[in-house]
């Protein structure tokens, strides 16, 4: 069109000197079709030259033998920290045998020599960058790849205050980057001093960070990945997208495409001026050697953002309460990067492919006069091969799009053609995405590949063995101050959904780690509606330690403790261990389960409330100190310890203050004891031989002869929850000697067998939470239903009622328990109160959790609980006081409070029962959990055991109420 135009004037203007002007006119379209041919040829010449190139670089890869040798230097990691076992899985699932090794002066398999040594890639993690900076000669490697830049590192460390050390080079700063860049990735940017005074809303202000593959300095060589980190405001966590949907949602559909081109050219000027201007770093470079950097970006408004930081190295923030978003983006940053650089040829052997390139563009001596050696094909090989594999990395340099000033050296030309031919491939074919259009996994479609990409934890779990999608069971320990792990699966595929326990569970939840081994499941399910369908199954089995302990040889003092310094129940009382003083005068047995001292005549004031009939207990003082070593089995006399001026001095006053409605404050007068070489550290303490110690009397437990003698025809009935079964089973192995039939069952159950048929126990489960409220009994239906079940009953104390709950037990049940007897004239039974215990107290999902202030509370309805019992003249035993201070070693279940378990015996032989309670706590045993199980006909049925020193104590402690005078 504009030659037309041209030719037009001249024929106007120049009307007269028609034929010359025809002539020129005719010459100067020659002349420009010429041209035209010449550039169409050129380009045609450099498209076939191009393909040559290519024809020979795939010929290299089919002929290349990859090194599978890599180092990774883990610095102050550990082998089980989540970076260092996800290198080391990516690195074998790609076929290397990989060395961890701390630091490179202390490598032994790292040896830099002349000639090419036996890695051929080397790690370094961040703690140990600069032990590699020193070490790593970058001049000398030889077809070797290294994770580090010195160029990068020096350009963009802080020169002062935190600015760039590039940025003092430069003359003319004309660059999208604040000054102020550099330094430490732990000062983040704020908005407060990047924000503009223009900004014209902090709805379009964003903070985001990108990051960033240096595969190259010289000639620059970068991806950027697809994942981002974006902020809205100064207190917002942070939320990982994908770069073109947040430039999309930011700035609509017209803008955006210029915003992705903003983002791309801000990146790529900083990394060419920071190259540029930069000095040799001493090492020399390094063709084949990569780096990670996290740039943080500043949007305000326009679509022009700003550099704000640089960072050398993979930086993600963390995002929100869930925190392992920022591990899962960074993890998954890292993994994208291994898998675009690895594996990809390390060396090149002699072929026909690699004679032609060196001919041609080989040598100095070449077609183009310039000099590519061996490494340079190798790097031209590794970019060709990077622009093949479909990545969640997008190219940023070079690309078909860059221009380079002044004209650029024969490699980078090779690096351009090389782009621009991957770019009309992709024009032209309809091919799955690569590098130049990100893919990602997202929600929605099919869950094709059932399997986890990797589980998360906190605290980190060591898993054995390392963990492989393909793998599906697992074991880890964990040591005893961890009494919970929280658990963050991830799958391979977005379609899939994980669920934690069932089905339905969540998908990040908190799990309360037992003494011994608990057992966590993840369900990799469809996500299908109404009712997923489960793929597979993963479980990891976690082994918690029990508490360190020394053996005491003699040579120890003896120490006592009230309540677990991390969990103050008493604030003003004393924590952890302490020295034990031994009452002055010689211990009796207790005359109770529960009275925290003897306690002269006093009474309450409870204007206006009637006294129960039963209520002689405040008439009189009573004694409850005990001391119960754990398992050991004493003699001990049958008489009760009576009005003892010596106990009355001996022992501290509880304090009842009358507060209001009858209230008072509640201080126990218990401890456990333990030997210890110091007690001021509980790792000298020999915890097998702890004891619970009442002041100045103690439980002696019954033996077995008498026991059974003292349960012949009686009726034992237990009503309550899980930890009311517990005592019930111990109670059942004691008696008989063995326990052979046992379930975690959540109804009412009957046992004849016991005490060969002498003796009967009954079990009522209550509450029965998971019912509807208009399905579910009352606490006075379970009660009646369990009385005419366990019918005919006596009324005297042949006939035991066993009351007891975790938490929900109250006055109100005590009161109901009362008149229910006497509406059923059983007035005369022996009726025990367990009172409440520990638990509840760990965060864990779909279940309540207390808070300390909620514990305190718990502490003073125990206390009334117990007070209430002693009015209506029911046996108690201070549960409370007794799981207090050990509430850490808990055992299996989601509330925490379950102090015993229900083992399966290697033997089939039937365990000497005394011998089994005085298995020492803590100890492992060839036994394992049993779920569900139920009683096996003939003579080789299972055989089980109770298992929990603290549910020993308080079970003793009941047996001793139950049969006062058979110690």
């Amino acid at each position: 069109m504009r030659r037309l135009l041209f030719l037009r004037m001249l024929l106007r203007r120049h009307a007269c000197a028609a034929p010359l002007v025809l002539l020129l006119a005719l010459l100067y379209l020659c002349y420009q079709t010429l041209k035209v041919d010449r550039n169409r040829n050129r380009s045609e010449s450099e498209e076939m030259e191009t393909r040559r190139v290519i024809s020979a670089l795939d010929a290299l890869q089919e002929e290349t033998q990859v090194r599978r040798q890599a180092v990774v230097l883990m610095g102050r990691h550990g082998p089980s920290d989540p970076e260092v076992v996800l290198h080391q899985q990516v690195l074998q699932q790609m076929g290397y045998q990989v060395h961890l090794t701390r630091f490179a002066e202390t490598s032994s398999f790292l040896r830099i020599q002349s000639n090419v040594s036996g890695w051929s890639l080397l790690l370094c993690l961040s703690s140990s960058e600069p032990s590699c900076l020193r070490r790593i000669r970058f001049s000398h490697l030889q077809h070797q790849m290294v994770n580090l830049l010195p160029e990068l590192m020096e350009a963009f460390s802080d020169a002062g205050e935190g600015r760039c050390r590039f940025y003092l080079q430069l003359t003319e700063a004309d660059l999208p980057m604040r000054p102020v860049s550099c330094g430490s990735s732990n000062q983040k940017p704020p908005f407060a001093q990047n924000r503009p005074s223009h900004a014209p809303s902090p709805a379009l202000v964003a903070m985001v960070n990108v990051f960033v593959l240096v595969t190259s300095v010289t000639p620059l060589t970068s991806f950027l990945h697809d994942i981002i980190v974006v902020k809205a405001s100064e207190n917002d966590p942070g939320q990982q997208t994908q770069i073109r949907t947040f430039l999309l949602q930011r700035f609509g559909p017209a803008s955006a495409r210029l915003a992705w081109i903003q983002v791309q050219r801000a990146v790529v000027a900083v990394l060419q001026v920071a190259s540029t201007n930069q000095e040799p770093a001493a090492g020399g470079s390094c063709l084949l050697c990569f780096q990670l950097l996290t740039f943080t970006l500043m949007f305000s408004g326009a679509a022009s953002p700003a550099v704000v930081q640089v960072d050398p190295g993979l930086s993600v923030p963390s995002q929100g309460e869930d925190a392992f978003r920022g591990q899962i983006t960074r993890d998954r940053v890292l993994e994208d990067s291994l898998r675009l650089l690895l594996p990809l040829p390390t060396h090149l052997q002699t072929h026909r492919a690699l004679e032609t390139l060196r001919r041609q563009y080989g040598g100095c001596r070449g077609t183009h006069g310039s000099c590519l050696n061996h490494d340079h094909f190798l790097f031209l090989l590794r970019f060709h091969l990077q622009l093949q594999m479909p990545s969640a990395f997008h190219l940023l340099h070079p690309s078909s799009s860059s221009s380079s000033s002044p004209p650029p050296s024969l490699l980078l030309l090779l690096l351009l053609r090389i782009s621009r031919h991957h770019d009309l491939q992709s024009n032209r074919e309809a091919n799955p995405p690569t590098n130049q259009q990100p893919a990602l996994g997202s929600p929605g479609g099919l869950c094709l590949d059932p399997r986890l990409r990797q589980i998360y934890s906190e605290p980190p779990l060591s898993l054995t063995p390392p963990f492989s999608p393909a793998l599906k069971e697992y074991r880890a320990e964990v040591p005893f101050d961890t009494v919970m792990v929280r658990i963050r699966p991830e799958p391979i595929s977005a379609a899939c959904v994980v669920c934690l326990d069932n089905h339905r569970g969540p998908r990040t939840a908190n799990f309360p780690v037992g003494m011994g081994t608990s057992q966590i499941s993840i369900l990799v399910t469809d996500g299908a509606e109404p009712r997923p369908v489960v793929m597979t199954i993963y479980t990891v089995h976690v082994y918690r330690e029990s508490r360190p302990s020394l053996p005491a040889f003699g040579d120890h003092v003896t120490c006592s403790f009230l309540q677990d310094c991390g969990m103050r129940v008493q604030p003003g009382r004393s924590c952890g261990l302490q020295p034990h003083l031994p009452p002055q005068s010689p211990v009796q047995p207790c005359s109770s389960g529960h009275v925290p001292g003897n306690v002269s005549a006093v009474r309450l004031s409870t204007p206006n409330k009637t006294r129960p009939s039963r209520s002689s207990i405040w008439e009189r003082p009573e004694n409850t100190m005990l001391r119960a070593k754990e398992g050991t089995a004493k003699g001990g006399g049958s008489r009760r310890t009576g009005w003892s001026r010596s106990l009355l001095v001996s022992i501290a006053t509880v304090r009842l203050s009358l507060q209001s409605g009858g209230r008072f404050s509640y201080h126990l007068k218990g401890r456990w004891v333990v030997p210890c070489l110091s007690c001021s550290d509980n790792r000298t303490c020999d915890w097998r031989e702890v004891t619970w110690q009442p002041d100045d009397c103690y439980h002696p437990p019954v033996r077995r002869p008498l026991l059974q003698d003292c349960m012949s025809h009686r009726k034992v009935m237990f009503i309550g929850d899980s930890t009311n079964r517990g005592m019930m089973f111990f109670l059942m192995e004691r008696v008989n000697g063995s326990l052979q039939d046992w379930g975690r069952a959540h109804h009412t159950l009957l046992y004849r067998n016991l005490n060969q048929r002498r003796t009967q126990v009954s079990y009522s489960y209550y509450p029965r939470f998971w019912l509807e409220g208009s399905q579910r009994p009352t606490f006075r239906q379970a009660l009646l239903q369990l009385i005419n079940r366990s019918r005919p009953l006596e009324n005297s104390n042949q006939t035991v009622l066993v009351v007891g709950g975790v938490q929900w037990l109250n006055s109100n049940h005590l009161r109901t328990v009362q008149d229910v007897l006497d509406r059923e004239s059983l007035s005369e039974v022996l009726v025990v109160v367990k009172s409440l215990g520990m638990g509840f107290h760990l965060p864990v999902d779909g279940i309540r959790s207390l808070s300390l202030t909620e514990i305190r509370g718990l502490f003073r309805d125990n206390a009334e609980l117990i007070s209430t019992a002693r009015r209506l003249r029911f046996e108690a035993v201070d549960t409370f006081s007794i799981t207090m201070g050990r509430y850490k070693e808990f055992l299996q279940g989601r509330c925490a409070c379950h102090f015993h378990e229900v083992e399966k015996l290697q033997s089939s032989d039937p365990p000497d029962s005394e011998a089994s309670t005085r298995k020492k706590p803590g100890t492992r045993t060839g036994s394992h959990s049993v779920l569900d199980t139920e009683q096996e006909d003939g003579s080789k049925a299972p055989t089980f055991r109770v298992r929990g020193a603290v549910n020993q104590v308080y079970s003793e402690i009941l047996l001793s109420r139950m049969c006062p005078g058979n110690r």
